[in-house]
This record gives structure tokens, sequence and C-alpha cells, in this order.
């Protein structure tokens, strides 16, 4: 694992993702054709020019010679002549079976299939709006990805490896091969239409460098980054994460806490993790002055009352927050709104606050 000493060095060199294969195998394939073209001008010109023979005949003697069907000469040839013509039959021998090779070797690596299904992939990016990036597809990325499509998120999976990428897709969501580092890999899973980023690769450095390639194209994207020390946590945070999250720290403050708190955490567990749950939290945003409800107390707004869902805590805009706000509590403007329910609370809850948008773009599951 390389540490925040290694920001600045070289990067490894990664293997050529399928795509980039495929792209080879076509380059090399148009070569081969554009050889074997080559030798037939090559072979026709002779026999007009020096045999002498009309274009026709040349371009007809050409193609039989590189073909090697065995016809017999369109007209005689001389010493020089049959010279030249066991040079083209080695030239054609060997031109055809470079073709045959490559083309052999893309149908049997599957190269043409995928060529296909990339295709199919980036128009499918091309219609990516308002969903998660997830950088990286080791155990940390399933678990999100499992999290996200019980919740119904629109989300797309990018990492460099080919296993990786085949898991995701077995598992079926949208997944590209790509080093997430690297603004052209970004740039192709629409990071300017995202909505939030996830860096959790394996290490610290190549979170940061997504952080900020993340950042630089679209600023106003929310980004979270898996670091595994406390020194990765203060620099990630310095490049513009608006979250990181340690699994070293975080879990064994979960631990503690489970040991301390056996039945508050299984509550909490609970209510954030996805399944078949009772209770939802969500959070949602007086984005807009238009609201009717910016400037009334809770009492006066009467969401408990009207939804049944419980108003856990506000945000303040410049990031004040209010726990356990009381019924004097003023709704404001830019205010985030933690709240708790059941699926249909929360939904009647979304529905009493329009035009308010939840910063989840979907509705809470069934329990």
């Amino acid at each position: 694992m390389r540490g925040f000493n290694d920001v600045t060095s070289p990067r490894f060199p990664k293997q050529l993702t399928v795509e980039q294969q495929y792209l080879r195998v076509q380059q090399q394939l148009t070569l081969g054709l554009f050889l074997l073209f080559g030798v037939f001008f090559l072979g026709t010109s002779w026999y007009h020019l020096v045999e002498g023979w009309r274009w026709l005949d040349a371009a007809y003697m050409s193609v039989i010679t590189l073909a090697t069907v065995g016809f017999t000469e369109v007209q005689p040839l001389g010493d020089r002549g049959r010279m030249f013509t066991i040079v083209l039959i080695l030239l054609g021998v060997v031109t055809i079976g470079y073709i045959v090779n490559r083309f052999t070797d893309a149908v049997i690596q599957g190269y043409f299939q995928e060529g296909l299904r990339q295709r199919q992939l980036r128009r499918v990016m091309e219609g990516l709006s308002g969903h998660y990036i997830i950088c990286g597809f080791g155990r940390m990325g399933q678990q999100i990805a499992t999290e996200f499509q019980a919740e119904g998120v629109s989300f797309v999976v990018a990492d460099t490896g080919i296993d990786p990428i085949h898991l995701a897709e077995e598992l079926g969501y949208t997944a590209f091969q790509g080093d997430a580092t690297l603004d052209e890999t970004l740039q192709q899973v629409r990071i300017q239409q995202a909505i939030c980023l996830i860096a959790a690769l394996p290490s610290d450095a190549e979170n940061l460098y997504t952080v900020l390639s993340a950042k630089t194209l679209n600023p106003k994207i929310r980004a979270i980054a898996r670091a595994s020390t406390e020194e990765a946590l203060v620099k990630l945070q310095r490049a513009g994460a608006d979250a990181v999250i340690s699994p070293y720290i975080t879990g064994g403050k979960r631990m503690a806490a489970a040991a301390l708190r056996p039945q508050v955490m299984d509550f909490v567990d609970g209510i954030l993790s996805s399944g078949d749950r009772t209770f939802y939290i969500e959070e949602f945003e007086l984005s807009t002055d238009s609201n009717p409800y910016i400037g009334q107390t809770l009492r006066e707004a009467r969401l408990r009352a009207q939804s049944g869902a419980l108003v856990l805590a506000i945000r303040r805009v410049e990031g004040t927050a209010i726990v356990g706000p009381n019924a004097e509590t003023v709704l404001m403007l830019g205010d985030h709104l933690i709240c708790m329910g059941t699926a249909e609370q929360i939904r009647h809850l979304n529905q009493l606050l329009f035009p308010m948008r939840s910063n989840m773009p979907r509705p809470p599951k069934q329990a």
C-alpha cells in the first residue's frame, strides 16, 4: 500500500483495459489490411509497368498469386517475373497470416464482443445524471454498492481491475474500467453530472488524487473518501473531501459503542442499514425562499402532527447543528432537516415539504 510519501512519485504503469486492447486489435487489423493492399498494389504495378500487361490482367495475376490458388499464369513470365512472383507470394503469405492471427486472437479473446459492450456502456454513461460514483470495487466498494442498490440509488462503479469490473457487471451494476485518479476516467463516468463521489480505493494516495481531480472537474460534487491513517484523514480534508471515513477509527468506535451501549447500536444499525427496515432517517433541505414553512416555528409548521415524522436535528446553512429542536425553533432558508419515521411518514413529509427537495433522490423503500 502506498502512503503519502509516494504522492509525488511516478505512478506505476497500469495494465491495458479491455477497451484499450480492443482498440489495439482494431489498429493491428487495420495495419494488416493496409499492408495487404500495399502488396497487392505492388504486384499489380509490377505486372503492368514492368511486364507490360493490362491493368485488369495485372490485378488478376496479383489476386491469384496472393491467394495462392494455383491458377496458371495469365501470360508467360521470364526469370525476372518468376522471381518477383515468388517474393510476392511470400509477402502475401506473411501478411495474410498476420491478419488471420490477429483476427483469430480477437475472436478467441472476445474483443469484438467487448467492443460492442463498450459502445453500449458509453450510451448508458451518456444518459447518467444525478448519480453517485464509487471509485474502487474492493470489499468496501462492494458494500457501498449493495447499500445503494437496496436504496434504489443510481450509481456507477469505476475500477482499474478487470476482475472487479466483471464482478460488478455480474451483480448487475453499471461499471467502467479505468483509473479514477485520471481526469479522463472521471469525465467518462460523467463527473460533471454526478452529485456524489466516493473514493474507496486501497491507497490513501489514490484517494487523494481522486478527490483532487473530482473537485477540480466539479467543485459542487460531494466527495467522500476512505482513509487508512489519521494523517491521511487530515490531508484528504485539506484536499476538499466533504467527509473522510477511516474504517479503523470508525470500526473501533462502533465496536466500543456496541460493547458499552448494545441496544443503542442495534437501534441505530436498524435505521441506517438497508434491508427490511421499520424506521428511516432522511435529510431534507429548505432550498427555496418560496417555501411556506420558512420563517415558521416547528409548532406553527406542525410537521410532526401532519406526517408523524420526528425532526431529530436541524443543521443551519452556516454549519450550526440544533439537536432535538423544540417547538419554538424557527425554520430558516438553507436549513437541513434530519427526520426519522416510517416509510409512509417520510413519504408524507416529503409531500408536505414540497417544493423542498430531498438530498437523497429516491423515495424510501417499503418496510
